[in-house]
């Protein structure tokens, strides 16, 4: 399928005389850099014009000479100024709307990068390859990257010939991705009691970036016996889900390597699918350490498996003196967020003023319905420590009271809520029905520990700068426990494509409405970043 003309109809105010000789200029000089002397023209000139940076995914502006860096939003402040809204990624060579805020293809400034592209490769006389070293640190060295061997995979854009062409449009098993399509969605048999495995292997296999990651072939085993490597597994699973295949897939090598590795889980008793995800999560992330991004850490302590780079979160915790004010930080991370809701014994929080029926981060509100951003709002408000646990306040040498605050540091790629259903104290054992609604986008600004001295009276003033998307989340996944706390079942709601939802029961998958996934009672909750920057 070929694709559009014009992705973006903002290129058209580009479009001007002589455009294609401008565009060709650029990618010339500040791009592929074909020669010695446009190398070192573009290290000498090719500096952020605020900060004087060559690094932080430098972007020039396709209006005017303006660098600028991407990572600090200095392209994007000189975007919003000059309402200059295209600019040129100029590491990549890709084209970013900053109307669309996304990058975007457009056939004509493609075919005219693909030929600059190549001119630049016949004046280096070297094989093309994609130099990883160089893209993420993009120092000034430019002639060191012509080594013989070169660095990273080699690299060549795939044309079809005609015969390929030919093949392609006559081969019956071709897979066309449609609006309508269903491949990704699969049943799973109950082995006895695994619906809780089931849902949450349902949420994983429907996680776009672990998807991608399994479905490219990431994975590297060093285990001494793959076949107890839950990632191998993992690996398996997620080609049998998109390989086509109708009948209900049976997970019984999953569910023994998770009774291998996690011993609390073993047995064909109802086990809690919270338990269960945290589990699976611990054990994938010790199995990922060998892989090549696992070892790439800088830090000992700290760990860049797939697992840690989409879920892995930072927790900030701030203990205030309440004599000298002193304020002690630490940051713990966090793969998901529990949150406590109305009708436990622990004293929940007021409502929001956003509850006589306006709405607030997306969120319907309807008198006296609690939402996720009440609970959000409750996890993130100062805590009053009290007389019975003072801490030694660093400032005061003695012990004092203090108030804490949980705010977010560091926001994962993927946001699991975790709302606390199931109560368990010495004088209660039940399962909490409160409903909650949740929003089918999310955004976690007001929560950040950077949005705290931004906070008046207790509510956060919403920025009207509509370019800021770094915190907003979509749904994608939803799991659901109907029964009682001794008895009950698991069941999950996933997003197929945008607005297209399914429940999983088991083996059963039938397809389902937004209304029915946002009326669900809700225990597990799973978000996705809208808007994902590379590093």
């Amino acid at each position: 399928m070929s694709p559009p003309a014009a992705g973006c109809c903002h290129v058209t105010g580009f479009k001007v005389e002589n455009w294609k000789q401008n565009l060709r200029a650029i990618y010339q000089c500040f791009v592929w850099s074909g020669s010695a002397e446009t190398r070192k023209a573009k290290a000498k000139s090719c500096i952020c014009h605020m900060c004087g940076a060559h690094l932080n995914r430098l972007h020039s502006c396709l209006y005017c000479v303006f660098f600028g860096c991407f990572t600090k939003k200095h392209i994007h402040e000189h975007a919003k100024t000059k309402r200059h809204n295209l600019a040129i990624d100029l590491l990549y060579g890709g084209i970013y709307c900053f109307m669309c805020q996304d990058y975007i293809y457009d056939k004509d400034m493609e075919q005219i990068a693909k030929e600059e592209q190549r001119k630049a490769w016949k004046l280096q006389a070297f094989t093309p390859t994609v130099v990883s070293h160089y893209q993420c640190t993009m120092t000034v060295h430019f002639e060191e990257v012509q080594s013989e061997e070169g660095i990273g995979e080699k690299y060549s854009t795939w044309e079809p010939t005609k015969r390929e062409l030919e093949l392609l449009r006559h081969n019956p098993k071709r897979r066309k991705i449609t609006t309508n399509c269903t491949i990704g969605l699969r049943g799973l048999i109950n082995l006895g009691n695994t619906c809780f495995m089931n849902c949450i292997v349902q949420a994983l296999t429907h996680t776009p970036l672990l998807r991608d990651f399994f479905l490219s072939d990431r994975h590297k085993c060093e285990m001494q016996s793959p076949s107890s490597c839950l990632v191998c597994e993992m690996s398996t699973l997620f080609q049998e889900f998109y390989s086509g295949h109708r009948s209900p897939h049976i997970p019984y090598r999953l569910l023994h390597l998770v009774w291998t590795h996690a011993r609390h889980l073993a047995g064909y008793e109802q086990q809690d699918a919270h338990e269960f995800l945290i589990a699976a999560l611990d054990v994938l992330h010790r199995h990922c350490k060998g892989d090549d991004n696992g070892k790439k850490a800088n830090n000992p302590n700290h760990c860049n498996c797939i697992i840690d780079q989409i879920f892995t979160g930072g927790l900030q915790s701030d203990v205030t003196c309440q004599v000298c004010h002193g304020v002690s930080t630490t940051i713990d991370p966090f793969w998901d967020i529990s949150l406590d809701l109305p009708g436990s014994s622990t004293p929940f929080w007021p409502l929001s003023p956003g509850s006589d029926g306006s709405v607030v981060n997306g969120e319907s509100h309807v008198s006296g319905t609690t939402t996720l951003t009440d609970c959000l709002r409750r996890f993130t408000r100062p805590e009053h420590l009290g007389s019975s646990a003072k801490i030694k306040c660093s400032g005061c040498h003695s012990y004092q009271e203090s108030t804490k605050q949980l705010t977010m540091k560091k926001l994962p790629i993927v946001a699991c809520f975790h709302l606390k259903r199931f109560e368990h104290s010495a004088k209660l054992r039940r399962k909490i029905t409160t409903y909650v609604s949740f929003p089918l986008e999310l955004d976690m600004t007001p929560f950040m520990a950077s949005s705290k001295e931004s906070r008046m009276n207790g509510q956060y003033q919403q920025p009207t700068d509509s370019l800021n998307n770094d915190n907003k989340y979509s749904l994608f996944a939803v799991v659901n426990h109907q029964g009682t706390l001794e008895s009950g079942h698991y069941t999950s709601f996933i997003r197929q494509h945008k607005d297209q939802w399914f429940k999983c029961d088991d083996a059963i998958i039938t397809k389902a409405s937004i209304k029915d996934v946002l009326d669900s009672e809700g225990y597990l909750l799973f978000y996705h970043k809208q808007f994902l920057e590379y590093e």
